[in-house]
């Protein structure tokens, strides 16, 4: 019998009370008792206390791959607020009488130092920010190990009945192990795969229930990507001064000062820590590179493409900010 099912009887004697009933305790046969009735009845409703675990560098990736086309996290923005609130909701369905503890939100920082908008998510209600560190390589140390922590701590110390793990590593068999050997049942959710597999299939196997956010649900989370516009770009630039893509053709001033536009933009919206990783230059990595021609385009309505000093000149201004913040670049001259 399922685990979500239970046996109740309507009826509480046996068939041994049925014989001693007759008068004086006769052992004379009389007719046989009903068949005792069995009624299956369906779990209820999850009803206990559940938090949801979020590895943000899985999430970021697997959601940039899906929807923006690209993992690299500078290549992008998700509006995390939106995001923790979808989730939020989502395991809403899944426990609609349990009561949230709170979310748990993993992340990399370099030396640990919060960027801008982690300084934001960890003001958000009933989240916590978990940082870990982050090396030369833009890739996160430590923050697997601060999951199993706080996993198991709370399953050994009965806080949770409930846990929604959102990643995909296989770092995390162990923690979902012990989280389950006291009792914690472990809901293990993932991002659409743009393609193959983007979580490790022994931690698929461990866990008691898998979910999948598809498309739809993701879409919304994402802010801006490097994908080009829809509309096609002319191959060939137009004689000076003439309207391309419904206005005129810029001037290296104005695409210099845009650049430098953009550039203190990204320094408000990504955080310092965040912008300083580009530094000291002399180029550009592509896919940044990428988002920096498609803002600016979207800003001028104007296609650069075809205009090489234009882009060398938003590149420029861009770098020249920069530089003002953290100190000299070596950008194009």
């Amino acid at each position: 019998m399922h685990g979500d099912e239970r046996r109740t009887a309507d009826h509480a004697g046996g068939p041994d009370e049925a014989g001693r009933g007759a008068p004086g305790g006769s052992d004379t046969p009389g007719p046989q008792p009903a068949a005792v009735p069995v009624r299956l009845v369906s779990a209820p409703p999850h009803a206990g206390t559940h938090a949801v675990f979020v590895d943000v560098g899985y999430v970021y990736a697997a959601i940039g791959l899906l929807v923006a086309g690209t993992a690299e996290r500078r290549a992008f923005r998700i509006d995390a607020e939106f995001l923790i609130s979808s989730l939020i909701d989502e395991a809403r369905k899944v426990f609609p009488e349990g009561r949230l503890l709170r979310v748990y939100w993993y992340d990399g920082a370099r030396n640990r130092v919060p960027t801008f908008e982690q300084k934001q998510v960890a003001e958000l209600p009933d989240v916590k920010v978990r940082l870990g560190n982050l090396n030369a390589h833009n890739q996160q140390k430590g923050v697997d190990s601060l999951i199993r922590s706080d996993l198991e701590s709370l399953a050994r110390n009965r806080a949770i009945e409930d846990a929604v793990v959102v990643s995909g590593d296989e770092d995390l068999v162990l923690a979902v192990e012990s989280a389950q050997s006291y009792g914690v049942r472990v809901h293990l959710w993932g991002i659409e795969p743009a393609y193959g597999m983007n979580q490790a299939e022994p931690l698929v196997w461990e866990a008691d229930v898998t979910r999948t956010l598809h498309h739809d649900f993701c879409a919304p989370c994402v802010l801006r990507s490097v994908q080009p516009p829809a509309v096609a770009v002319a191959a060939a630039a137009p004689a000076s001064g003439a309207a391309q893509g419904g206005g005129t053709v810029p001037t290296f001033d104005q695409v210099w000062r845009l650049g430098g536009k953009i550039a203190e933009r990204w320094l408000g919206a990504r955080g310092r820590e965040d912008m300083i990783g580009l530094m000291p230059g002399p180029r550009l990595p592509e896919n940044v590179d990428k988002a920096l021609l498609v803002d600016a385009e979207g800003e001028l309505q104007f296609s650069l493409r075809p205009h090489e000093d234009l882009r060398r000149a938003l590149r420029n201004g861009f770098w020249d900010r920069l530089t003002q913040e953290f100190g000299p670049a070596h950008g194009e001259s």
